[in-house]
């Protein structure tokens, strides 16, 4: 079945010489059922951040069920989390028509609001099982940003999270971008170029997944990636969250929501690391690498030398 024209638009990026690419936010229909593409890069990151946590769980003696777990009860939080901190965030708009809060396809999910939903059901998930958090935390809350990065695509198909006008030569344009600027801001030009400002994060959230996978090899401090990524994650989100012209705001105080909530997480995770250096609280994610390195180089005597090239602890 053709999707109906308002669900397709063409992209320009004029700077870079590309034109007319041809973006339909509906993945395909099968009779009265509607699959967007939005839905579908959402759940392609989480299948990304699920399939390397368990191809790398062997060598932190992290389980694989343990993973699964997780994604059971923390996906779904970081959905409700992040609808809801959207929705209340705009309630003026969705309390004339409640129907459209459960209209997810069309956008509106807030990741910061994703995040915390997730860390804190999480948090309840490992008291439960009477993990230690520092393990579970740290080896797990290294792929957040690899979901981040791969479900901002879902905003380039729904046309939304987008900047300022910009000069830039990968400045995109498209009849959204223009129709949005011409109604909510027109003291924009709407037949200039936008920053495309979701894939500035998926750039910086890639970016902040090998970061925190280096971070989580090499340091002996516990939280040290937890920490490293409420630090990493709250900067980028500031500075990309100061182009966007579709933040949410605190009131009628001209303060972004996620700016301040960003402001929050690079405090939490600066004091959270000195908590931890100052506790002599230690990564159990370190050493889990250490010992399973020293076991499988007892068990296979031909392994290389690179695999002991961090001190042991």
């Amino acid at each position: 079945m053709i999707a109906s024209l308002n669900t397709i638009t063409e992209v320009d990026f004029p700077g870079l010489g590309i034109e007319g690419i041809r973006v339909n936010s509906i993945a395909f229909e099968i009779g009265p059922f509607t699959v967007y593409w939005y839905g579908i890069i959402i759940a392609i990151g989480l299948c990304a951040c699920a399939i390397m946590a368990m191809k790398q769980a062997k060598r932190y003696s992290f389980s694989s069920d343990h993973v699964i777990d997780y994604v059971i009860f923390c996906f779904p939080a970081a959905l409700v989390g992040a609808r809801l901190y959207y929705v209340f965030s705009e309630w003026s708009y969705y309390k004339e028509d409640p129907i459209r809060i459960v209209r997810v396809h069309d956008g509106g999910l807030a990741v910061i609001g994703g995040v915390l939903a997730a860390i804190l059901v999480g948090y309840i998930v490992t008291k439960v099982k009477k993990l230690p958090i520092n393990y579970v935390f740290d080896y797990l809350i290294a792929y957040i940003p690899l979901g981040q990065a791969v479900g901002r695509w879902g905003n380039f198909f729904n046309q939304e999270a987008f900047g300022t006008n910009t000069k830039l030569p990968w400045g995109m344009i498209s009849e959204k971008t223009s129709d949005y600027l011409a109604y909510y801001h027109p003291e924009l030009d709407p037949n200039l170029p936008v920053h495309p400002t979701f894939l500035y994060e998926s750039i910086a959230n890639f970016t902040i997944l090998g970061l925190l996978l280096v971070i989580r090899k090499k340091s002996k401090i516990a939280f040290s990636v937890t920490s490293a990524y409420l630090v990493l994650y709250g900067i980028a989100r500031f500075f990309i969250e100061s182009l966007r012209t579709d933040s949410l705001y605190i009131g009628d105080t001209g303060l972004r929501t996620s700016q301040v909530a960003s402001v929050l997480m690079v405090i939490t995770g600066i004091a959270l690391i000195c908590f931890s250096k100052f506790k002599g609280w230690k990564s159990a994610v370190y050493f889990a690498r250490q010992a399973e390195a020293s076991v499988s180089n007892t068990s296979n005597p031909t392994t290389s030398e690179e695999d002991f090239s961090e001190p042991q602890g």
